[in-house]
């Protein structure tokens, strides 16, 4: 199976108000903040060691329709898709959170409950028509498992410059637990005891 299929946030991930005011304060040469749910293809705002940049999330797959989204933390060194990116082009995707859909299709929203921003990330390379970047996946921690087995890579504040210049740091970062996330869901089947 293709290692940048769908399998983590398949569809969408978002920036709430209350992101945006954290990400104003932290990043002021952020400009524009939008909000509201980022879809594969969007341009979108991540960080990159020359600072705030707009980026189309997804890679064009090379003579294929469609894009390769998530790349495999596990994998990603192995993989000629993303090893140079990874290598030499790292970014960190925003977010005020993302979504996951379990089993019954029924949609999850996950947050950080004392962060407004999670920092999930990434690494981007040039195309025809600009930088497009893709956000690294790896195996769901506790707080995502029953929901779905891939999660974000995410970094925590003190990981971020690590993870934008310095490669010694880089297996370290692609192997670690992210952390423990909150989890919304409007509706949740409840099941019966028999």
């Amino acid at each position: 199976m293709d290692d940048g299929r769908c399998e983590a946030m398949c569809g969408r991930y978002y920036i709430d108000e209350r992101a945006v005011a954290d990400i104003r304060t932290t990043c002021t040469a952020a400009g524009r903040v939008p909000s509201g749910d980022i879809h594969p293809g969007d341009t979108a705002l991540v960080l990159s060691g020359e600072g705030p940049m707009e980026m189309r999330w997804g890679f064009p797959r090379p003579n294929q329709k469609g894009l390769w989204v998530n790349a495999r933390a596990e994998s990603i060194l192995d993989r000629p898709a993303f090893s140079e990116s990874v290598l030499r082009r790292r970014c960190i995707v925003l977010a005020g959170g993302f979504y996951e859909w379990d089993r019954d299709r029924q949609k999850a929203s996950f947050t950080r409950k004392e962060e407004p921003v999670i920092f999930m990330a990434g690494c981007y390379r040039r195309f025809e028509d600009g930088n497009h970047f893709v956000i690294l996946t790896t195996r769901a921690n506790d707080s995502v498992r029953q929901i779905h087995e891939r999660m974000p890579l995410i970094l925590e504040k003190e990981e971020l410059d690590a993870w934008l210049r310095e490669n010694p740091s880089l297996k370290g970062l692609l192997s670690k637990v992210p952390p423990s996330l909150e989890r919304y869901q409007e509706y949740e089947q409840q099941r019966l005891p028999f």
